[in-house]
C-alpha cells in the first residue's frame, strides 16, 4: 500500500466509506433494473445477460455489484482503452462503445459495452457502463457463434474503441452501420436504446453522489474504497499459508477434434500477495475456444472472489495484490487473428477450475466442489423473413458445486456467471418462437455424492415446428466436469440429441452448426460435484431428495449408504446404520 493510501485508512470514516461503497453498489443494481425493463431482447429482459459496472476516472473498479461477474471484472480493461484512444476528447454528454478482445479491453465481440464519462463541475470524476451479450453481431452463424470460426473476422463486427454520442448528439450513420450489421436489428436497436439509457441513470446517480460530498471529498472517498479493498482482500490473502499451489483443468476438443487443452496454473501466496502463472498452458487452438487476456482476467479474479472471504469489497482494489502471468500465444492469452466467441465459457470454466484447485490445496475445508460444464444449444429460424429470430436454450444449465455447509445449486447458469444468469419463461418462449416445450424437469441422480450434493442438472425436450439452423456449443458432453471435493462424487456428464419428426435421433455433436426441418431438441445437462464423504450426509436430506426426485431409491443406497422403508416414505435407520458400517 502507497504512503498516501495509509494516511486515507487514517483519515477517512469507515462509516462513511461503507456507505458510499453501499450507494455505489446500489447505483449498479439500479442500472440493471432499467436495462432489464426497457430491453427489447429476452436475453437481457428475461435472462440478464449483462453485467452494469462503475469505475474511476483512472478505470478502476469502483463497483461491480450488478449481473454476470466475468462481464463486470473485466471492465476497467475497456475503459482504459477508452482513454487510450480518446485522451483529450472525452467530453459531458458522451457515450463510447466498443467490443474487441484484442484492441478495445473486450472479452469476446458479442458482449458490447456502452461507456458513459461522469462531469461533475467539469472535471471527469468516473465511468457508467454496462457490457450486454447482443442477439446477434453477424458472423458466420446465426447469434455469432460459429462453431467452426477459425479466425476473429468469422465471428462478427469488429468495434475499436468508437463515439457513438458526440455532446448528447446520436451519431446515426455510425447508427445505421451497426443496424446494417446484425441479423436482428430490431432487437440491436431497441437492446441499444436500453444500454443508453442505463448508463445516463447511472451516470446520473454517480453525479448527485459525488456533489452531495463536494468533488475533492468525493475523489477521495472513491479513492479510499478501493484502498479498503485493497487491505481487505491482502488481510484475507495473509490468512492462506505461504506455498506454490500448482492445479490443472481440461478441456476436451478445439472444435474440431478430440484433444486434451490443459490449463495449468501456478498460484504463489507470499505474505499478503498472490502471484498466478499460467505458464505450462496449452498453446492457442484453431476453435473459438481461446481466452482473451481479458477473459483471463476475469475468471482468476472471479475465482478468487468466490473462493475467498465473501464480505470482500468487489472493487478493483483487491486486484493491486494480484500478479497474473499468461503467455502470450496459448489459450489463456491468445495472439491475433485467433477465434474466442466460445471462451467466456470455455476455456473461462477451466481457468476458474483451476484456479479454486490451486486455492483449496492451501485451505482445503474451503474448497468449491466443480460445477458442470454448459451444453447450450442456439437455434435461429425465419433467416429469409424480415423479422429472424435467434434463441439459446438456457434451460439446460448444469448443476453447480457444492460447499462445506451447503449443497449445489440444481440447474444454475455455467460457473463464470455464478447464478447471475436467470432461466427463461417458458409460457413466454411459446408465445416468441415457434417451440412447444414438452419437458423441464430436474435430472435424477446427476449431481455428485457427497455429504453436500452436488447440483444437479436438468432433462429438458422442446420441440422445435419449424426448419432451424442449429449451432451447437456442447462442452459438457462425453467427460463429467462436476469434480468432487475431499471425498465428495462427480457429477455425470451431460447429454443431447436431436430428433427429428421425420428421421431417426441423432446425437448432438460437441460442437458445429447443423439446420433440420421440424424436430426435438432433448437435453440432459451434467451435475455438480459433491463436498465432503457422501456416507457422512444426513439420512433425511438424502430421503428428502429421493422425495423431491434429486435422487433415486437405488442412488440413495447405491451413493449415500441410505436404506429406505418399503414405502420409500422414510429411513429404515437400523438398516442404513448397518449398511454404512459395513462400508466403513
Amino acid at each position: 500500500m502507497t504512503a498516501l493510501a495509509a494516511v486515507r485508512a487514517e483519515t477517512l470514516d469507515p462509516v462513511d466509506l461503507a456507505l458510499i461503497q453501499n450507494r455505489f453498489d446500489d447505483i449498479g443494481r439500479h442500472m440493471g433494473r432499467v436495462m432489464m425493463r426497457t430491453a427489447w431482447s429476452p436475453f437481457f429482459s428475461e435472462c440478464y445477460d449483462f453485467a452494469c459496472f462503475l469505475t474511476d476516472a483512472r478505470a478502476e473498479l469502483v463497483s461491480q455489484s450488478d449481473g454476470i461477474p466475468i462481464q463486470a471484472g473485466c471492465g476497467g480493461f475497456v475503459v482504459e482503452a477508452i482513454l487510450d484512444a480518446f485522451p483529450e476528447e472525452i467530453e459531458d454528454g458522451d457515450v463510447f462503445l466498443a467490443n474487441d478482445p484484442y484492441e478495445a479491453g473486450g472479452n469476446h465481440l458479442p458482449d458490447w459495452v456502452a461507456i458513459r464519462p461522469v462531469f461533475v463541475q467539469g472535471e471527469l470524476v468516473a465511468f457508467s457502463c454496462i457490457r450486454a451479450h447482443q442477439s446477434d453481431i453477424g458472423g458466420g452463424s446465426a447469434g455469432s457463434y460459429f462453431a467452426e470460426a477459425t479466425e476473429i473476422w468469422h465471428e462478427g463486427i469488429r468495434l475499436p474503441p468508437l463515439k457513438l454520442v458526440r455532446r448528447g448528439e446520436l451519431l446515426d450513420d455510425l447508427w445505421e452501420f451497426l443496424m446494417l450489421n446484425t441479423r436482428t436489428p430490431r432487437l440491436l436497436d431497441g437492446d441499444l436504446r436500453a444500454m443508453l439509457g442505463s448508463t445516463r441513470i447511472g451516470a446520473e446517480r454517480v453525479s448527485a453522489l459525488i456533489e452531495e460530498f463536494g468533488v475533492e471529498t468525493g475523489k477521495e472517498y472513491t479513492a479510499g474504497l478501493l484502498d479498503y479493498g485493497e487491505r481487505m482482500f491482502r488481510a484475507a490473502v495473509r490468512e492462506l499459508p505461504d506455498g506454490r499451489y500448482e492445479a490443472e483443468e481440461l478441456s476436451h476438443n478445439d472444435c474440431f477434434e478430440d484433444i486434451e487443452i490443459p490449463v495449468r496454473v501456478a498460484m504463489t501466496i507470499a505474505g499478503d500477495h498472490l502471484t498466478v502463472d499460467f505458464t505450462g498452458t496449452h498453446p492457442q487452438v484453431r476453435g473459438f475456444k481461446n481466452a482473451s487476456l481479458v477473459t483471463t482476467h476475469a475468471c482468476v479474479y472471479l475465482g478468487l472472489f468466490s473462493f475467498l472471504d465473501p464480505a470482500l469489497p468487489h472493487n478493483g482494489g483487491a486486484f493491486r495484490a494480484v500478479t497474473l502471468i499468461a503467455p502470450r500465444g496459448t489459450v489463456v492469452n491468445p495472439r491475433p487473428p485467433a477465434p474466442m466467441t466460445q471462451s467466456t465459457q470455455s476455456v473461462a470454466h477451466e481457468i476458474v477450475h483451476a484456479t479454486w484447485k490451486a486455492l483449496a490445496q492451501a485451505d482445503p475445508a474451503n474448497a468449491c466442489a466443480g460445477w458442470g460444464k454448459g451444453i447450450h444449444g442456439v437455434t435461429a429460424g425465419r433467416v429469409d423473413s424480415e423479422d429472424p429470430y435467434v434463441m439459446i436454450h438456457w434451460c439446460t444449465m448444469p448443476g453447480a458445486g457444492a460447499v462445506r455447509g451447503r449443497d449445489g445449486f440444481d440447474q444454475l447458469g455455467h460457473v463464470i456467471t455464478l447464478g447471475g444468469l436467470l432461466l427463461h419463461n417458458v409460457e413466454s418462449y411459446e408465445q416468441r418462437y415457434p417451440m412447444r416445450f414438452l419437458r423441464q424437469e430436474y435430472r435424477r441422480d446427476s449431481g455428485g455424492p457427497g455429504r453436500f450434493r452436488g447440483g444437479t442438472g436438468i432433462h429438458y425436450d422442446v420441440a422445435v415446428e419449424e426448419e432451424a439452423i442449429y449451432s451447437f456449443r456442447g462442452e459438457g458432453l462425453v467427460y463429467p466436469s462436476g469434480y468432487g471435493v475431499n471425498g465428495g462424487g462427480t457429477g455425470r456428464e451431460a447429454e443431447m440429441e436431436i430428433v427429428p419428426a421425420d428421421g431417426d435421433p441423432e446425437v448432438a455433436p460437441p460442437y458445429g452448426n447443423r439446420t433440420y426441418g421440424p424436430a426435438r431438441l432433448v437435453a440432459r445437462s451434467s451435475g455438480g460435484g459433491g463436498w465432503g464423504d457422501p456416507l457422512k450426509r444426513d439420512p433425511a436430506r438424502v430421503l428428502s431428495d429421493v422425495r423431491c426426485g434429486f435422487v433415486s431409491r437405488d442412488g440413495a443406497l447405491r451413493s449415500y449408504g441410505v436404506v429406505l422403508t418399503g414405502d420409500g416414505k422414510a429411513v429404515d435407520e437400523t438398516a442404513t446404520e448397518r449398511e454404512r458400517a459395513l462400508r466403513d
